[in-house]
């Protein structure tokens, strides 16, 4: 395939910087597979796996509580059902947009992929901050938004989850209003609470899975988790829970951050404090400081990437380590850095650590420990079963495992032992060219 091939579609999807980013990215990686196998350039797979199946844009009205009107905008991106129903979470944030839903959807065909689980890719959400409003108010949004989307989803064709602004509340709010619309109790949301079809490990399952994916990379050069001081940005659901697995496994995490600032604290990050700071009082990692003097409070996340480690963990938002936080982190001994986030890395930040021998997992692989519970919770719900923690945590670390080696054979097979990015994107695609070759043109 040529330039030309990236560059009409990069064309057809104006102003859409986000998924114009991660087309890039997979185009490239894919060039050693086109070669190998051209008939899959001469049956177009990688144009059709870049369109959307299907793109659901709607109106989502609903009052606040103090009887306005207030109007929101929908959206569902249904973008490949080749190995299974679509799968992906919803989004409510203020930045949500068609672009960065694309650049979600499609990281996700290649992400369920590499679970070795039956599931497509989607992704949804809505330009709704829940952030400050009142449970009634979320509610009456949720309520509404599940008006329109109940008519295009279902266990066997788009199943759903939580992503950033979307927790156990929503999903519960969205839940009781699709059964209520459908009369049927069938899992067609993930997420869902303990008592009413919800799987263990489920709020675990992203930070979990990224270190166990840590752990098969550090394996390749006969190291371990135990004595590395890592940094672990954000100090939501993923990062809390990469810091929870990080204890575990031996190693101090000193550092946190929120779109505030960040936290260093040399003698070890306390998470039961974090975890009171934001999963129960809601509050800012600022606060930190006030239980625990010793440690340090800096204004702006950026500067997290300043403080020596070995293990960096990029676990906030897209884009938010660059080629100069890469270059800091290079000179200050970092021997790994896994992504918890999606695209957290810049494209000039990967190759400063590919350049510098630097393990690296990128999101698509080291993150996929979130959609692979939402997977096996589909499982549950289907066999009307409920597993325990150990049994889930073990199916969850088998996958990491598998995908970690699966990556790894890809790079050796087709690009650069090692590379990581490559391999993830290649043994992704290869399971879906497969599938969309033998259905036809569909």
């Amino acid at each position: 395939m040529t330039d030309e091939t990236l560059q009409k579609i990069l064309k057809k999807n104006p102003g859409e910087p986000e998924f114009h980013q991660t087309l890039t990215e997979v185009y490239n990686s894919l060039q050693p597979v086109f070669k190998k196998h051209p008939e899959y350039a001469e049956a177009k797979i990688f144009e059709r796996m870049t369109e959307p199946e299907r793109t659901i844009t709607f109106r989502v009205p609903w009052m606040d509580d103090k009887d306005q009107v207030q109007v929101n905008r929908g959206y569902r991106i249904e973008f490949s059902s080749a190995i299974g129903p679509y799968k992906g979470g919803l989004r409510f944030h203020k930045t949500v947009n068609l672009s960065i839903l694309k650049f979600l959807g499609f990281e996700q065909i290649l992400k369920n992929s590499l679970t070795g689980l039956p599931m497509g890719g989607g992704k949804g959400g809505s330009d709704f901050d829940p952030h400050g409003k009142s449970d009634d108010e979320v509610m009456r949004f949720c309520q509404s938004f599940m008006n329109e989307l109940y008519r295009h989803i279902g266990p066997d064709t788009d199943v759903h989850a939580g992503d950033i602004g979307v927790g156990g509340r929503e999903i519960g709010y969205m839940f009781g209003q699709y059964k209520k619309l459908t009369n049927s109790f069938t899992g067609v949301l993930t997420g869902k609470g303990l008592t009413w079809g919800g799987s263990l490990v489920r709020t675990e399952a992203t930070g979990y899975g990224l270190l166990y994916f840590v752990e098969e990379m550090l394996k390749t050069r006969k190291e371990s988790m135990r004595g590395q001081v890592v940094v672990s940005s954000g100090s939501g659901n993923v990062s809390i829970y990469a810091v929870e697995k990080c204890e575990q496994m031996g190693a101090k995490v000193v550092a946190m951050s929120d779109s505030g600032g960040y936290i260093y604290d040399k003698e070890g990050i306390n998470l039961a404090t974090v975890k009171h700071i934001k999963e129960v009082d809601r509050g800012r990692i600022s606060e930190y400081v006030k239980s625990h003097p010793k440690a340090e409070y800096h204004d702006g996340s950026a500067g997290i990437w300043s403080i020596k480690c070995d293990v960096a963990l990029p676990n906030a938002k897209e884009n938010e380590l660059d080629e100069k936080a890469a270059q800091a982190l290079v000179k200050n001994g970092v021997i790994a850095v896994a992504e918890g986030a999606n695209m957290p890395s810049t494209p000039g930040a990967i190759k400063v650590f590919h350049k510098n021998s630097v393990l690296f997992g990128p999101a698509k692989a080291a993150n996929a420990g979130g959609v692979a519970v939402s997977g096996l919770e589909m499982s549950q719900n289907s066999q009307r079963l409920s597993w325990t923690f150990e049994e889930t945590d073990a199916r969850l670390k088998q996958i990491m495992v598998d995908i970690h080696k699966n990556a790894l054979a890809a790079s050796e097979q087709y690009s650069t032992k090692g590379n990581l990015v490559d391999g993830a994107n290649i043994a992704g695609f290869l399971k879906v060219a497969t599938a969309m070759t033998q259905q036809g043109l569909v």
